[in-house]
């Protein structure tokens, strides 16, 4: 257990560097005399999305205790003398985002391809402590992570909730797992000499019993959730993005397993067949799904499955694509044409009532950039308050925790964002994040 000082020490830990005096010493006498008879933190806000309701409800005082939500009254409150109050009148208001497609062992760069044969675990995942900081300043109070090794991620995740480092809410799905010689096999491009036989502890599967095998070894590895790979992929060294890598049997072995252990399943998909096939399995969440057809997208109606589009991701690889220094060649044709149709592919999948939850692809672009998601989403036709709703409350319920995240309700766990103008005249205000707290501790103040 952490001792009173190791604490304060964590509290205090960068997150409150230009905050005023009173605020350093009312956080510190929370954290030393937590049991201090009515001591509040108010916030007043001048504008309120809160994850139930479609429109925002103006002029609000949300009253915390400790890490959850007590009163949400009109107006702004008469604090009492104990009361912590953060003026937020001029700001807009709304839950914790959440980013359901984050890679934090990761960050796409020149040396990207060859930096596993130089860096130790250690090294990715001291680096990934960076990373979680960034993604924490800009909103994402929550994040599910889709690919590692195995272990870096599961740790930071550890690391956060011990309080060693500052970060978000981390469900990490630990190593994907693919088929051999398939998008997520971490031996793709490899000489002969080097590449081995993976098997389903390092995430790849030939046979509904290796499928079985990897997901009881992300069990043990202590993972959140299971990502598969069941099509080609963008930036692995394969020529083909596209084409199925899983068999029917292989996919239900994988769901039936994961539901047994209580895990979501998401399914890294650019082709039709792969994603249809996925969907037919039983899947929760398509991620990218790039070449979704109208058959998918109806099976994905009928059954409740999840879209995770990652827009932002598909227009950063298009930008790389024109260059050809960064991107290896057997690269660059598929991020080229992969780019512009997801943005294609999420306009007829909103139009057609698919649901939809915020994801990025964090990783392969610069962590802490997510924001911008937001602004393709609503140029891709959805409004608003849905963009909101999908890193909110959507993202809650395909994660399975609305029960305490998702909205700003009495009871729920005080993760909230703030930024500097409403968001319905200016989306772009959803990158200029002013205030974050995450389960009921400020870590940027404006």
């Amino acid at each position: 257990m952490k001792s009173m000082w190791s604490t304060a020490s964590t509290a205090f830990e960068g997150r409150f560097r230009s905050a005023p005096v009173w605020v350093l010493l009312s956080v510190l006498t929370s954290v030393l005399m937590p049991g201090v008879a009515g001591s509040r933190t108010l916030i007043e806000a001048g504008l309120l999305f809160d994850g139930v309701h479609d429109e925002p409800q103006h002029d609000v005082t949300i009253v915390i205790e400790e890490d959850r939500i007590v009163a949400i009254e009109a107006g702004y409150s008469r604090p009492q003398k104990e009361d912590r109050v953060i003026d937020l009148r001029d700001a807009t208001v709304t839950p914790g985002w959440m980013d359901l497609h984050t890679h934090l062992a990761f960050e796409l760069g020149p040396k990207s391809y060859t930096e596993g044969f130089f860096l130790e675990p250690t090294d990715l995942a001291l680096r990934a402590t960076v990373f979680a900081r960034r993604l924490l300043e800009a909103g994402f109070t929550t994040v599910r992570d889709l690919g590692d090794d195995g272990v870096v991620v599961a740790s930071l995740r550890d690391a956060i909730r011990k309080g060693y480092v500052v970060g978000p809410r981390i469900f990490t799905a630990g190593k994907a797992i693919a088929t051999t010689g398939g998008h997520a096999d971490p031996t793709n491009g490899w000489a002969s000499r080097f590449e081995g036989d993976p098997g389903p502890k390092e995430g790849v599967i030939n046979g509904a019993a290796e499928a079985r095998k990897a997901v009881r070894q992300r069990y043990k590895d202590g993972a959140d959730c299971i990502k598969i790979t069941a099509t080609g992929g963008v930036l692995s060294l394969a020529k083909n993005g596209l084409n199925p890598q899983f068999t029917e049997e292989e996919l239900r072995a994988i769901v039936d397993t994961a539901n047994d252990y209580g895990f979501v399943v998401a399914v890294h998909a650019h082709g039709a067949e792969g994603m249809k096939r996925a969907v037919l399995a039983g899947v929760h969440s398509i991620e990218h799904g790039t070449f979704m057809t109208e058959e998918v997208m109806e099976l994905m109606k009928e059954r409740g499955t999840w879209y995770v589009p990652t827009l932002l991701a598909g227009e950063w690889v298009a930008t790389l694509a024109e260059g050809e220094s960064f991107l290896p060649a057997v690269v660059r044709p598929k991020a080229a044409a992969i780019g512009p149709q997801l943005r294609a592919t999420f306009e007829r999948a909103h139009r057609a009532g698919v649901k939809i939850a915020f994801g990025t692809d964090s990783g392969v672009f610069p962590h802490g950039e997510n924001g911008r998601e937001f602004e393709l989403m609503v140029e891709g036709g959805m409004s608003v308050a849905d963009a909101i709703s999908a890193a909110t409350r959507n993202a809650a319920e395909l994660l399975r925790i609305r029960e305490d995240l998702g909205s700003v309700e009495v009871g729920k766990i005080a993760d909230l964002v703030a930024v500097d103008a409403d968001p319905r005249e200016d989306i772009t205000t959803m990158e200029r994040v002013v205030f974050v707290m995450k389960e009921g501790v400020a870590y940027r103040l404006p």
